[in-house]
């Protein structure tokens, strides 16, 4: 509990054992070298103490946050592979998630890796997948259906030779989601006027833009969408507070992305804006996207 409310976080990774075991047994990228994982991108430490269900679920007790959404990130490069090795490490991810949602007690939610499951509370997709939405459509239409929520997430990213180990977070992740951003702005015309859709890290901080579309010929209100939230994951106050001068709080909810990154100075910052826009960001928004 946080602050006398229930908080949910939107935004984290959680490998089941089955998956881990499937990463490990892979000869090409994405695989695990020991605690190293090797993606398209480069070599990370894996840190899979922390994909440990006792550990996530004391991790959420420490932060105060009742529930977590996880899912299957797709900066792995998974949904690139040939059909045969996508299904074999998707159903690993997918059968042992299951395993760990009757495990959690309810504390966790999951969103299937680009299609709609039952058992699962909605789909995540690269940010590329909106860039071609008539493939896509499917999906977007089953959601819909289904009244449950679409999770658009960085795909994966091969940064320039010589660059450091942070450009593609920095850089490649936050123009793809931008480029998905506004790609959804500018070509659903009218379809899926009910489907929730959660932009991860601020949408790469499309909103920063959208004054740029007034000196062409474009009523910035007509962009905002009730059914619209952006993830705050891996921000702090300065890039919230702007999104909030855009959006409004109503559109902003809470994800910390681990155990990717510290969530501590996300969640600090929102604590920051007072309790009202901490219930707000950490469940009355969140609670919009997953009723």
């Amino acid at each position: 509990m946080s602050g006398g409310w229930q908080a949910l976080d939107v935004h984290q990774h959680l490998w089941p054992e089955g998956f881990v075991a499937a990463l490990a047994g892979r000869r090409d990228p994405p695989r695990l070298e020991g605690d190293q994982l090797v993606v398209a991108e480069g070599r990370f430490e894996a840190r899979l103490e922390s994909h440990d269900l006792a550990t996530r679920l004391a991790d959420l007790d420490r932060s105060q946050t009742e529930r977590a959404v996880v899912m299957l990130q797709p900066t792995l490069g998974v949904g690139l592979l040939p059909d045969e090795e996508r299904r074999a490490l998707e159903d690993a991810w997918i059968e042992g998630t299951r395993e760990l949602l009757e495990a959690a007690g309810g504390r966790l939610l999951a969103l299937a890796p680009a299609r709609a499951l039952d058992g699962f509370a909605g789909a995540v997709v690269p940010a590329a997948a909106l860039l071609d939405l008539e493939r896509t459509a499917p999906l977007l239409d089953e959601l819909e259906r289904r009244r449950q929520p679409l999770f658009v997430h960085p795909g994966t990213a091969t940064p320039p030779a010589g660059m450091p180990g942070w450009w593609a977070g920095v850089v490649d992740y936050t123009a793809e989601l931008q480029r998905a951003y506004f790609a959804w702005l500018a070509r659903r015309e009218g379809r899926w006027a009910s489907l929730r859709v959660v932009f991860a890290i601020l949408a790469g901080g499309a909103p920063f833009q959208l004054e740029r579309l007034g000196p062409r010929g474009v009523d910035v209100r007509s962009t905002l969408d009730p059914n619209l939230f952006l993830d705050v994951s891996s921000y702090g106050r300065r890039a919230i507070e702007l999104c909030v001068e855009t959006f409004g709080v109503h559109q902003l909810v809470y994800g910390s992305d681990a155990p990717v990154v510290d969530p501590r100075p996300t969640l600090d910052a929102v604590r920051g804006f007072g309790d009202s826009v901490h219930k707000m960001v950490t469940s009355d928004n969140p609670k919009r996207v997953f009723p």
